[in-house]
């Protein structure tokens, strides 16, 4: 038999090399895997964990013992069998471990997966593992879900192979009870828990499985058993969901968090996911993109029965989009992913200073938006056929305490956002940035610049234009539509992926830019949009304001009918 931990470094190496069909977000993850493994090997400083490859083994072991309870499988007798993207699963969420205290590298696990890809019978398998085999005594482990009908799915598979698995039971001392599943020896239980429990104040989480997540139409249960494992040494939260249409739930939120990791947005070394789907472009009729969403197909995913799901979807409106959730994995009604964002980060260069432009010619794009919230400014310089991008951020004081996102203070304080006092934003500090002040050293962008133009929304812009105006650089008032954002958002986009664009690797620009979403009109027009409250765009509308004021600026003049020479071309 093959190692564990070979199988899942064989299929992440099969999946970078294309030999697997894969989506964007397995890719990355593997790719993600693979990069962790040398950084392992090379001893990074940076990076204090280790892959273990007898801990991977041990869980995919102990999984595979297990007995089937459902269809052919089961009336055979047979136990489990893991498929080789199951085993990489289990084998990165088990494997990588602290190298300080050998504890569990992964507390969170994000699986997205659509159904009949045995997703649910992987966690029943994994619920029993962490109730006996991981060494937490008082292992207080649930099956949760919205719903009590729900949360028993896990724990009713759980329940049925232990109770077919005698050996498992006699030799942990395992009990099971009809809405529980017990270990005396070591005071651990592994139970089902719904959103109306009124058990839930005073848990005290090892483990827990929070089945179809996209279903919690509020965070409420989940920020419960996610703050009840603080007492716990090495906990685990595992998700498991299909795709949905709610974008402001929880699940939608998890989703967005991890991608940003994968995309290498934000760096969170504790959360672990896969996200089986389709790309963008995708045919969803085309059966040979199936595979990517649908890891076991051929296996428990039946060609045939996915092809007469797909014909009944292309003849029968309302069944498209439970199709393309629940079996290929696709959010219905959510915009697309606007900009590549590795091309983006190729963008970036970290040498890039405003002193080495001291003088040229920028254009200045300002968002206020809400005042309780951020506002950006960034300046953009053209030299030849490149374009250059500066950004700086403004948040109330009271954003940095609210916990409204953990990134600011820490953007703060390497000084890419300044936080004014307060709870609303105090625009003196912006106008103070843009026209300067008495104290030396303290020249603003129109000492230190050339501002051919400052671009603004006209949201809350009354309470600072007036202050620019009087310094005699135009003002131009850039209201959010269509017509105003379409073509620099086209620009923009292909200034990045030429290489054209350069940023000094601003991380706050590139949250925001991750976060901008939109569709394609009949007229392929697009629209910078955010698909949640917290995700902010501020700093990707000034950006897209300025392009767009600088790229008038550049285009070349038009003939006017005012021109002599022009009517006498015209009308002789």
């Amino acid at each position: 038999m093959t190692e564990p931990a070979t199988v899942a470094n064989r299929y992440a190496r099969a999946v970078v090399a294309g030999k697997t069909p894969a989506c964007k977000w397995v890719k990355l993850a593997c790719a993600r895997h693979l990069a962790d493994l040398e950084r392992a090997k090379r001893r990074d400083p940076a990076f204090p964990y280790r892959f273990d490859r007898k801990r991977a083994g041990r869980v995919c072991r102990f999984v595979e013992l297990l007995p089937h309870i459902k269809g052919e499988w089961a009336k055979r007798g047979e136990t489990l069998r893991l498929e080789p993207w199951q085993t990489f699963i289990l084998a990165s969420a088990f494997g990588w471990l602290r190298t300080g205290d050998g504890l569990r590298r992964f507390r969170t696990v994000y699986l997205e997966i659509p159904r009949k890809n045995a997703k649910s019978t992987l966690s029943s398998a994994l619920s029993l593992y962490m109730l006996a085999l991981d060494g937490e005594a008082g292992a207080d482990c649930y099956s949760a879900a919205t719903k009590r009908e729900q949360a028993k799915i896990v724990f009713g598979d759980a329940r049925l192979m232990a109770m077919r698995a005698a050996e498992f039971r006699l030799r942990y001392g395992v009990e099971v009870f009809a809405n529980s599943i017990v270990m005396p020896a070591t005071g651990s239980r592994l139970t089902p828990l719904d959103a109306e429990a009124k058990t839930q104040d005073g848990l005290n989480v090892h483990f827990v499985c929070n089945d179809e997540l996209h279903a919690h139409r509020t965070r409420a249960l989940y920020d419960v058993l996610e703050t009840a494992t603080g007492a716990r040494a090495q906990p685990l939260i595992w998700n498991i969901t299909t795709a949905g249409s709610d974008r402001s739930g929880i699940c939608y939120e998890l989703r967005d968090y991890l991608t940003k990791i994968l995309d290498g947005v934000f760096v969170d070394e504790t959360v672990f996911g896969m996200i089986y789907t389709l790309d963008d472009g995708d045919d969803w009729l085309d059966p040979a993109a199936w595979a990517k969403a649908n890891p076991n197909l051929g296996v428990s995913v039946m060609p045939d029965d996915m092809q007469r799901l797909a014909d009944k979807a292309r003849q029968q409106p309302s069944a498209r989009n439970p199709f393309l959730t629940k079996r290929l994995n696709v959010w219905v009604n959510a915009d697309q992913a606007w900009m590549d964002m590795r091309a983006w980060a190729a963008c970036a260069d970290p040498r890039l200073a405003l002193d080495q432009f001291a003088g040229e010619a920028c254009w200045i794009g300002l968002d206020f938006a809400q005042r309780t919230d951020v506002a950006a400014k960034v300046l953009v310089f053209r030299r030849g056929d490149d374009v250059y991008a500066f950004g700086h951020y403004y948040v109330p004081e009271a954003r940095l305490a609210d916990g409204s996102n953990d990134q600011y203070a820490g953007w703060a304080t390497q000084g890419w956002l300044t936080a004014t006092p307060g709870e609303v934003i105090d625009l003196d500090y912006l106008e103070r940035d843009i026209m300067g002040d008495d104290r030396p050293g303290a020249a603003g962008d129109i000492a230190r610049f050339t501002v051919r133009e400052i671009a603004f929304d006209p949201w809350q812009a009354s309470l600072i234009v007036p202050h620019l105006q009087a310094t005699g650089v135009p003002c131009v008032e850039v209201r959010p539509t269509v017509a105003n954002f379409s073509e620099p958002m086209k620009e923009l986009e292909a200034l990045v992926l030429q290489g054209r664009f350069h940023h000094p690797a601003d991380p706050v620009l590139t949250w925001m830019i991750a976060n901008v979403v939109c569709h394609h009109d009949a007229r392929d027009n697009i629209y910078p949009r955010k698909e949640r409250p917290q995700n902010k765009i501020d700093g990707a509308v000034a950006l897209i304001m300025a392009l767009g004021r600088a790229g008038v600026a550049a285009a070349p003049a038009q003939p006017s009918l005012a021109d002599p020479a022009m009517m006498t071309a015209c009308f002789g």
